[in-house]
């Protein structure tokens, strides 16, 4: 796997991570423990990009 494609696939993560954050937030039964800890997951996501040079 290229770095090139690792950013990528990582990016994508990244983003459904975000539709799940989203989805949660609007859902009426919030699990706040859950939406920290899909926001922690994106957060380490990002970082990883960034440390390979994907912004």
């Amino acid at each position: 796997m290229t770095v090139a494609s690792h950013i990528a696939e990582l990016k994508k993560k990244h983003e459904n991570l975000s539709i799940m954050v989203e989805k949660a937030q609007r859902a009426p039964a919030v699990d706040d423990l859950h939406v920290a800890d899909l926001k922690k997951q994106k957060l380490k996501l990002k970082e990883e990009i960034g440390k390979l040079g994907g912004h």
